[in-house]
């Protein structure tokens, strides 16, 4: 009986397509390294976890649950390994879902592992990664990232002033929910005298915000918006997920948490 578990757990999606390429492709790669370990699926998101149940007869288990259904298994040491960007309101779900379980087992070890922008360090090898994957070439690229009125927002600015300071000073980082915003990121286009680029989401999946908010032809959407200010834009939907670069980091995160 396999006496040790991981907890892969992300934010989740809806679309299936990019569930299969940004998070299956990393839990997989999670079952292949550690064969011994019970490997479960969680996301933090109910109203995913709900429309998946109610359109598609999917059940996913939310972080809490995913440690019950360890402890049904007989497994008392489990590690989290959270496909999250950062240490938003997401990541203190999940903290907060573990620590409610481990007062009520209080004998059981859980190892809480970091998302992919934790650290300084963690930034330096995100954007290595995503040089060495060819991704940033010389044309300009504007980033989507998600966002969050959490005090971890910040970091986009950091990771931005940080691909500056490495040479990268075509790169342009915004927020659908953050500070930094798209009229922002014109802006900056325009003092530069940038007039194309290509949009990519900075998020784990290219869900909902990418496809929609990012790169339809919505006249609110980030690509039509672009054009309507006389940049020509394409759109890459393709989520860090994805990114074999990224999900090696996630799983050097993993082997970090294991110890």
């Amino acid at each position: 009986m396999k006496r040790k578990g991981i907890i892969v757990a992300s934010f989740g999606t809806t679309y299936e397509s990019t569930r299969k390429l940004c998070i299956e492709s990393i839990e997989n790669l999670v079952i292949e390294k550690y064969k011994d370990y019970k490997v479960l699926r969680a996301f933090t998101s109910e109203k995913i976890i709900k429309i998946l149940k109610d359109r598609d007869g999917i059940d996913i288990y939310n972080p809490k649950e995913a440690l019950e259904k360890m402890k049904e298994s007989g497994i008392n040491e489990i590690s989290i390994l959270p496909l999250l960007m950062l240490a938003g309101y997401e990541y203190e779900k999940i903290i907060s879902q573990a620590q409610s379980f481990k007062a009520e087992n209080k004998d059981f070890i859980i190892n809480m592992g970091k998302p992919l922008l934790y650290e300084e360090s963690d930034l330096h090898k995100v954007i290595d990664g995503l040089s060495g994957e060819g991704i940033l070439q010389d044309k300009a690229i504007v980033f989507m990232g998600h966002g969050t009125g959490h005090s971890r927002d910040k970091v986009y600015t950091e990771l931005n002033n940080l691909f500056i300071k490495k040479g990268f000073k075509n790169i342009f980082i915004g927020t659908v929910e953050g500070s930094k915003t798209l009229d922002d990121i014109i802006l900056s286009l325009r003092e530069n005298k940038i007039k194309d680029v290509i949009l990519r989401p900075f998020m784990l999946v290219a869900g909902d915000h990418a496809i929609n908010d990012m790169a339809s032809e919505k006249e609110d959407s980030w690509i039509s918006i672009l054009k309507a200010n006389e940049i020509e834009a394409k759109a890459v939907i393709s989520g860090f997920g994805e990114i074999k670069a990224m999900q090696n980091i996630f799983l050097e995160n993993l082997v970090t948490t294991i110890g």
